[in-house]
């Protein structure tokens, strides 16, 4: 570490959540693969997270949470809405998804933005010394890296995006793209899924924000700004771990008995999000059961949608439209003992996800634009066999590195409807062939590799 006392990372989100424990509402660890991995790091390190803890107003949140230093932001009704609902997910979400639904553009929501990002970036102030590393994460917070270059002229700030970073062309039609750029560019480091995300950020920071320099190296501000890819990854260990464990097997089975049968089980994991390409798929698989009259007999699509952003009203029409068309689907080919989709409006546990992994014979991960998709990843470490076929778009980030799976565009419906049923006619070589080079690839880059890479070219 160079000497380097500390490290601070600063997240939308602090690492924990409200839960259940022993009978009492307690604050817990939050799942998820980015506080898996940064924890281990972050407790050998006297390490420091920096996070909103999720609601509106003031909450008793604990200084340390298993040997982690935690400090709050703290943000009011107004700015949850502005910051968090409006800017954050209305604006720079659709716009870096390849606009795939029109993103607003609000002043009030800017300003908010802007604001909440600064008390950010003075709440690590407050905690960090000159020899901290500083590790901000995600597009909630571009601007801190600048806000703490003005505070602390001399700390080592890297900067992640987990999702995409879109075209020159697509990131102009931002009212603040300078503004953006410039907050961004506080870092050293800058990191990225996919090489194509770093370079579309350096052609557009050479563009707008008056950079110099190559997709690698900028220069800005008298200073260089490391550009460089770090694809994002998963504990596949644990995963395998878990597709050994004979009651994950047993679940596995009875998912297959009450949906499947002798029937091909496709399954589809997905938060609810336009982004996810869910309705298109099922439309796919319409076309599927359109082309034989004995697909029916053949396949079951098993879809678990995660409920979210419930209140925002392009999310309802979505899951409106989604459950319409499982409906006509399962109205039209559907029998009493005989249903072509079951669909399951839900979270699932880890567990429970891991069973569901284990029982599909098909993965199918279709979104129109996507960072990376850990499903993709959770589904090649479930299959210890070498089992199974990913159906993936070639537009999720993770396309570039399971270079096994069978690629689609997710826009062509045909397409996708010839990718399932390529994906059934596989010989069992095959398709052990396509799973044994996947998850060579996840086994050798997991999520702890990722984190390691990242401080470790952040520190030098």
């Amino acid at each position: 570490m160079g000497g380097r006392k500390r490290i601070i990372v600063v997240a939308n989100r602090l690492p924990i959540q409200r839960g259940r424990r022993e009978g009492e509402t307690r604050w817990v660890t939050s799942p998820g693969g980015l506080v898996s991995a940064l924890t281990p790091i972050l407790q050998k390190a006297d390490g420091h997270w920096v996070g909103w803890h999720g609601t509106s107003g003031r909450a008793r949140i604990p200084t340390e949470h298993d040997g982690i230093n935690l400090t709050s932001v703290e943000l009011s009704p107004d700015e949850v809405e502005g910051f968090y609902h409006g800017f954050s997910n209305r604006t720079i979400w659709p716009l870096y998804h390849d606009a795939v639904r029109p993103p607003e553009f609000h002043r009030s929501w800017w300003w908010v933005y802007v604001e909440a990002n600064r008390r950010f970036a003075e709440a690590v102030a407050e905690v960090a010394s000159p020899t901290d590393l500083i590790w901000v994460q995600d597009y909630h917070l571009h601007l801190v890296p600048a806000f703490l270059r003005e505070i602390l002229p001399r700390a080592k700030i890297g900067f992640f995006l987990h999702i995409p970073f879109p075209p020159t062309e697509l990131f102009a039609q931002l009212p603040w793209r300078r503004q953006l750029l410039e907050g961004t560019l506080g870092a050293d480091l800058v990191g990225f899924q996919t090489r194509y995300g770093g370079q579309n950020f350096s052609r557009t920071a050479r563009r707008y924000a008056d950079a110099k320099g190559t997709t690698s190296v900028l220069e800005w501000d008298s200073r260089k700004v490391e550009v460089e890819p770090f694809p994002i990854s998963i504990d596949s260990h644990r995963f395998a771990e878990l597709a050994n464990r004979p009651d994950i097997q047993a679940k596995a089975k009875k998912i297959r008995e009450q949906f499947g049968g002798e029937r091909k089980m496709i399954l589809g994991v997905d938060r609810l999000d336009y982004t996810k390409g869910i309705d298109i798929r099922l439309r796919a698989f319409q076309t599927v059961l359109e082309r034989s009259k004995s697909a029916a007999d053949r396949f079951v699509f098993v879809q678990v949608a995660v409920p979210s952003r419930e209140r925002v009203p392009e999310y309802e029409a979505l899951r409106t439209r989604i459950e319409q068309l499982v409906g006509h689907i399962n109205g039209t080919w559907g029998e009493p003992d005989r249903i072509p989709v079951h669909y399951l409006y839900r979270s699932l546990g880890q567990e429970q996800l891991a069973a569901y992994y284990l029982a599909a014979d098909i993965m199918c991960v279709t979104p129109f634009r996507d960072g990376m998709n850990l499903v993709a990843k959770e589904y090649v470490a479930m299959r210890n066999d070498r089992s199974g076929a990913l159906v993936l778009s070639e537009f999720a980030g993770a396309a570039a590195e399971l270079r096994g799976a069978i690629l689609v565009n997710p826009h062509d419906i045909d397409g996708l409807a010839r990718a399932l049923e390529y994906a059934v006619e596989l010989s069992d070589t095959e398709l052990r062939r396509r799973m044994a080079a996947m998850r060579r690839i996840i086994r050798k880059h997991d999520v702890y590799v990722w984190a390691n890479n990242f401080i470790r070219h952040l520190s030098t």
